[in-house]
């Protein structure tokens, strides 16, 4: 897991869509852009397969876990899952998603994809679970 992190407006979307891009040239499987609005969809490449998860009606936590699970099951090819802003989808504050990281770990270890958050807020701020992938 890696996360993308820095304060409100320091290009943390900006730096998932170029990784997101980047990534799609040189991957074996699938690359997969996951965000609350459409805004930025025409930014990514052809090749990544960009999800507006506001039209999943994804909501909370539990919502947002068992639709990245889906994801996953989805297609064995997919190799890595950007998610931009996860408090936006959640609804729910950095602290607050203890739960839903180590879910994220599981995923990974378990069916080897690979996933990059963006998370807003200095170092300094965000919690032991999400410093530990910085």
């Amino acid at each position: 897991m890696k996360i993308i992190y820095g304060p409100k407006g320091t290009g943390k979307t900006q730096m998932a869509i170029d990784g997101a891009n980047n990534a799609s040239v040189t991957a074996k499987g699938h690359v997969l852009y996951v965000a609350d609005t459409s805004k930025n969809m025409y930014d990514l490449k052809h090749a990544v397969r960009f999800i507006d998860a506001s039209k999943f009606d994804v909501q909370g936590e539990d919502g947002f876990r068992g639709f990245l699970k889906g994801l996953v099951a989805a297609n064995a090819d997919n190799e890595t899952i950007y998610i931009d802003s996860i408090k936006r989808i959640t609804k729910k504050e950095l602290p607050e998603l203890e739960n839903i990281f180590t879910a994220l770990e599981k995923l990974e270890n378990e069916y080897g994809v690979e996933f990059v958050l963006t998370c807003s807020g200095e170092k300094e701020t965000l919690p032991q679970f999400i410093v530990k992938h910085i």
